[in-house]
């Protein structure tokens, strides 16, 4: 009743489908590879039969992604040195201050460039396996980061996609957790700073008031090379005597210089018969002149504009590098300690995201609802995290809380290929920490069938959501003698996030749109169950990651699952996860639940997985631990044995 294909069977049977979907091959050649399939036959309630197949594969973001950002965290760290140089002369107090700090950003770009010349000498691998997740070469590539899709074919159904990704807590294993995570590092950190600042005479800025002062500087630098190129498209317009080109170079002008951080710098500009009047100050009386040869009449007012910019840019820039020198100098050494681990773990996350991102765009790339969900609303991503909350795990734990939402400073834009070749297929990152943009390029003739909303490049939202429930033996400890205030809080904060996300989806895309379950229960009556469940005081409770997964599918959403390595515990729940879906959606009986729960741990994927991370085909638990884990996440006798993880 359970059929196990042969190598050669299954090689036929990967063949054939990747025929019937070759238009889209070359995409998910290009950020995917090394599938490992396997197929089953399971006996529905009505005696008939379904045909599963579950294929596992490697994501290169897993490399590509870190390096990226490696490149972004040096480029960025170097201007910031550079900014510093260019404060000019300071007191003798403020110009030490300023050595330090420059020193210390000097150390911290330099280990960067060095994990980055490490990993540019990796080849041919595009997995990091468990075995080194505390290897300091490789803290920034993502643990294991794995793809895995379920694609059943019954006779009640069309053929259905199940997909989620597999990666292990994105966290500073290199770095340790004695003084665990960055949660409880930075509200050290945030308090260990107002003191130093008063001893070494420095303002105390909040971490709010120090983003404000790296986004008026992330703008300037925006805003000025496109000022400067605004004004040369109105004297281009002004030469060639075009009104409309005039008019609109003058608008966007004049946004843009509205934008500049110094309320008293406007630019109005009024075009009426035979005169233009140009404001481009409040202080200064309008300028008004005939309208004649255009372009002679507006260069001395562009060139008086643009040296007005640059005056009000190197202002501020000076006026927010100084904030940011005293936060700085506040910071030594602790502060850039602490932001060598936030970069080494959003590093980790960042992939992840990606490479689900990828997949779930790819997979619904024919759907025109999930397209149009895309561009209005953006899409949840959800966290599924196996993670005890005691010992080294919450350290762990609280690494991934600030990873995760850290993820909603990025955007993902989706951009047309310029050649088809499949290594023009990669996804660029671009940006600084804090707001950074994935670019996701598609072959000219995919790109051509995307909404015009898309294809006009804007920028698609997604809102990362964590829901934590430990169910090892660390949390049977942690649940009678110790602390797990910190996954209800991260269960209570990020149900709140989830239902804003429910709210805003229900007010712009007509809910019909969503995709269609067997079970009766809608996604409000799911929220509603998840609620009361986030709130309940009950030991060990996987039913918040059962109906949490459930509301991300009907959601249309990314499913990811996790735990230290994503190989043992992250195995028991995607097989759970996958023969509830069959039971619950494709009518598998209840005779054969376990026997598929215990097939698919033995012979599937994930027992490929444990190979391919540790060389051994054994889950690393033993008897002991086994009995405080929940029932159904235990694994069938024979698969298990204490090795090393």
């Amino acid at each position: 009743s359970l059929w196990l294909p042969s190598v050669k069977d299954n090689l036929i049977i990967c063949c054939c489908i990747r025929w019937l979907f070759l238009p889209f091959l070359c995409l998910s050649l290009s950020v995917f590879k090394n599938p490992v399939c396997k197929v089953y036959r399971f006996q529905t309630v009505d005696s008939k039969w379904m045909l599963v197949r579950e294929q596992m594969e490697e994501c290169t973001l897993s490399f590509s992604i870190p390096k990226q950002l490696l490149s972004l965290y040096i480029q960025e760290d170097m201007g910031r040195v550079q900014d510093l140089r260019e404060l000019g002369e300071l007191s003798p107090h403020w110009d030490n201050l300023r050595k330090e700090v420059v020193t210390r950003y000097g150390g911290l770009i330099s280990s960067y460039q060095e994990t980055l010349a490490e990993l540019d000498k990796v080849t041919g691998r595009s997995f990091k396996p468990s075995c080194c997740k505390a290897q300091k070469s490789l803290e920034f590539i993502p643990i294991n980061l794995h793809t895995q899709r379920m694609r059943v074919t019954c006779p009640r159904k069309t053929d259905t996609i199940y997909d989620i990704v597999t990666v292990g807590a994105p966290a500073a294993h290199f770095q340790g957790f004695k003084c665990g995570g960055l949660q409880r590092l930075l509200s050290r950190y945030e308090a260990e700073k107002k003191s130093f600042s008063t001893a070494y005479q420095c303002i105390y800025y909040s971490p709010e008031h120090t983003a404000k002062a790296q986004e008026v500087l992330s703008t300037m630098s925006i805003l000025q090379p496109l000022i400067t190129n605004l004004a040369d498209q109105l004297l281009q317009a002004a030469q060639e005597h075009s009104s409309t080109g005039l008019r609109d170079a003058l608008k966007m002008l004049s946004d843009k210089v509205s934008q500049l951080p110094n309320p008293s710098m406007h630019l109005l500009i009024h075009l009426s018969y035979p005169f233009i009047s140009l404001y481009y100050t409040s202080s200064l009386p309008p300028l008004i002149f005939p309208v004649g040869d255009w372009r002679e009449q507006l260069c001395p007012l562009v060139t008086r504009l643009k040296d007005c910019v640059m005056e009000v840019v190197e202002k501020a820039k000076k006026a927010m590098t100084f904030v940011l020198l005293q936060e700085a100098a506040c910071s030594i050494p602790q502060g850039f300690l602490l932001q060598q681990r936030r970069d080494v773990v959003f590093s980790q996350a960042l992939a992840a995201l990606a490479c689900g991102f990828i997949m779930r765009l790819y997979a619904g790339m024919q759907d025109k609802s999930f397209l149009r969900q895309l561009h209005l609303v953006g899409l949840v991503a959800q966290f599924e995290s196996l993670l005890s909350t005691y010992s080294e795990e919450i350290g762990m734990l609280e690494d991934m809380e600030f990873g995760i939402s850290d993820l909603r400073r990025v955007l993902f834009k989706i951009t047309e290929a310029k050649t088809e070749d499949i290594s023009e297929l990669q996804p660029l990152v671009c940006g600084r920490r804090d707001h950074f943009t994935v670019e996701v390029p598609l072959p000219r003739l995919v790109f051509q069938t995307l909404p015009e909303e898309i294809k006009e490049g804007k920028p698609l939202q997604v809102f990362p959501v964590l829901f934590n429930v430990g169910i090892n033996e660390q949390q049977t400890i942690a649940e009678r003698f110790g602390d797990i205030s910190l996954q209800e809080r991260i269960n209570q904060k990020n149900f709140e996030i989830l239902e804003a996300y429910y709210k805003s989806l229900s007010e712009k895309v007509p809910l019909e749109c969503l995709p269609c379950f067997q079970t009766q229960s809608d996604i409000k009556e799911l929220l509603e169950t998840l609620g009361q469940n986030v709130v309940t005081k009950k030991r060990k409770n996987v039913e918040i990651l059962w109906i949490a997964g459930m509301i991300c599918r009907r959601l249309n959403g990314i499913r990811f699952t996790s735990c230290k390595s994503a190989k043992d515990r992250t195995s028991m729940s995607v097989t759970l996860e996958q023969c509830a879906l069959l039971r619950d959606e494709h009518q598998l009986s209840k005779d054969f639940f376990i026997r598929a729960l215990d097939c698919m741990r033995r012979e599937g994927c994930r027992i490929e997985n444990v190979e391919k991370n540790i060389r051994c085909r054994k889950y690393a638990f033993n008897m002991l631990q086994l009995m405080a884990f929940p029932k159904c996440y235990r694994p069938p006798e024979g698969t298990y044995g204490k090795v090393d993880s």
